[in-house]
């Protein structure tokens, strides 16, 4: 069955000021789409239907080399932005509660000093890519970025929560300045939603 780009939770405008309507829409509906008709291509061509993108993305290292590029990009850009929608929400922002907000002061001393560090990660970012809270190999938090469209379940992460600092999720609106992006993001965080991924992880 062929993977389908996954209805966005929201009204392209629910998120403003923080996040304009224009650039969601396009971000969505162009680039999101386009990684999810290019990853079923992909599959297809390496013969894979059937499986979970989750599947695949764990098991790269079983596909042959000539297909293994086009999943890596195009599984990880599916897989990331369907992951992305759901890490954001209107009237949300402000700071993680419950396990997830007592685990992250538990790492970081407190949620400002965890987002000093979370920040710093996204701005300092080269290039495109996303900054990650991830619960990793060790089965403690931690602040990751990837490259292009790396999945964060590739490399043996259990993602959390993201930013996406491809220029072409700010641009529009913040132009260069990758700082103001990550400043506005911080309102539309869905920390329900983490928190909810953090206690399906802890058990």
């Amino acid at each position: 069955m062929a993977f389908e780009l996954p209805k966005l939770p929201y009204a392209y405008t629910a998120l403003e000021p923080y996040y304009d309507a224009q650039t969601l829409e396009i971000h969505y509906s162009k680039h999101h789409n386009t990684y999810t008709v290019n990853f079923n291509k992909a599959v297809d061509a390496a013969g894979l239907d059937g499986k979970t993108a989750e599947e695949i993305l764990t098991s790269l290292d079983s596909v042959p080399a000539d297909k293994k590029t086009a999943l890596v990009n195009h599984g990880g850009g599916f897989w990331n932005h369907s992951f992305l929608w759901e890490s954001l929400a209107p009237n949300a922002g402000g700071e993680a509660k419950g396990n997830l907000g007592s685990a992250i002061k538990a790492k970081w001393g407190s949620f400002a000093a965890f987002q000093e560090v979370f920040s710093a990660k996204a701005v300092g970012h080269f290039g495109s890519g996303w900054a990650w809270l991830v619960v990793n190999q060790k089965g403690e938090l931690e602040v990751v970025d990837t490259h292009d469209q790396i999945c964060p379940l590739t490399l043996g992460w259990k993602p959390l929560m993201v930013i996406d600092v491809w220029e072409h999720a700010y641009y529009l609106k913040f132009k260069n300045v990758r700082p103001d992006w990550v400043k506005s993001w911080w309102n539309i965080v869905n920390w329900d939603k983490a928190e909810e991924r953090f206690n399906a992880i802890s058990g």
